[in-house]
């Protein structure tokens, strides 16, 4: 079985690993271009790349997927599937090009969170349990039919990036399955529209509109937030200083539980030099880990540490 994988980030790579460990024949991976990064902004490959060099793997790096060049190159390669993990909307000439189908892992138990951010809405809409789905690709964005699904607990403090780190190995091994019944042709395909509810919940790309914290909600619906957009793209305030203000970015939070008396929304309270309580509309929550703009990011400790002010600070 020929397979062309494609795929970007870290949460890629586990997937891409896997099926070369078990001995499947990956003749190419398609990835995205080198970009610039860093202070000196050279080229930086993506991970997916990274591994598949390590294995001596073709790589393919279109700029559009449309590409006359890019399109005769992937039939060449004559690929029984392909393989997607965490890559950009793929036109139909290519999900549709090998005769087994085009296999995608999506981060949630679909139907319920199709679109970019699954990981994120999850979190944000404060789940207890989210999981990974293995489907083939269709037309509309995935709504292909199910091959596989496996639940993930979310614990109560979790961050999107402690599940995105968790997903991203539970995810290689539903591919595996996936990749081990088609060839055994037992695969066994459920087409979403029978799971569908009027209760299905959609996980749209994040703006950074969205990231903004509005304390007038309750603790569990900011502290939420704050964990669903860590560590990327980061939720965040403006602290107001006096008469001036700047932009903090809050990437770990704790609901307090504690009878502390609340201020006005949006105060900050300073207790004993570790720890940073901001009123909310039913309590307070304590911020943990906090990052100035063009500062590094901090403990609260660390924070104040740094920070002379301690009266009549407010976020808004």
């Amino acid at each position: 079985m020929r397979i062309v994988f494609l795929g970007t980030p870290d949460f890629a790579v586990p997937s891409l690993e896997i099926l070369i460990n078990n001995g499947f024949d990956v003749v190419a991976v398609v990835t995205a271009p080198d970009k610039p990064a860093g202070r000196g902004l050279q080229l930086k490959s993506s991970p997916v790349k990274e591994c598949a060099l390590k294995h001596n793997i073709k790589v393919l790096q279109p700029v559009k997927l449309k590409d006359v060049e890019f399109i005769s190159e992937l039939q060449d390669l004559k690929a029984d599937l392909q393989v997607v993990v965490a890559f950009r909307m793929l036109p139909e000439i290519v999900w549709n090009m090998p005769h087994l189908g085009t296999w995608n892992l999506h981060g949630s138990l679909l139907p319920n969170y199709r679109g970019a951010a699954p990981i994120n809405h999850a979190i944000i809409n404060g789940e207890a349990v989210t999981g990974l789905t293995t489907f083939k690709l269709s037309h509309a964005i995935d709504t292909g039919p199910i091959a596989f699904k496996e639940e993930v607990t979310i614990n109560e403090n979790d961050t999107a990036g402690d599940l995105h780190d968790k997903m991203m190995y539970i995810g290689a091994e539903l591919m595996l399955q996936t990749i081990k019944a088609i060839l055994n042709n037992s695969i066994q395909l459920i087409p979403q529209a029978l799971l569908e509810t009027v209760d299905t919940k959609e996980a749209p790309k994040i703006f950074p509109e969205f990231c903004k914290l509005n304390f007038n909600e309750s603790t569990s619906v900011i502290h939420n937030k704050i964990r669903g957009l860590s560590p990327f793209p980061g939720a965040y305030a403006q602290l107001v200083i006096k008469s001036s203000s700047t932009t903090l970015k809050v990437y770990r939070s704790q609901i307090v539980t504690s009878d502390f008396p609340l201020g006005k929304i949006g105060d900050l309270t300073i207790i004993n030099d570790k720890h940073i309580y901001v009123s909310c509309a039913d309590g307070h929550l304590s911020l943990l880990e906090l990052q100035l703009a063009g500062k590094k990011r901090l403990s609260a400790k660390e924070f104040l540490a740094g920070f002379r002010e301690r009266e009549n600070l407010k976020l808004e």
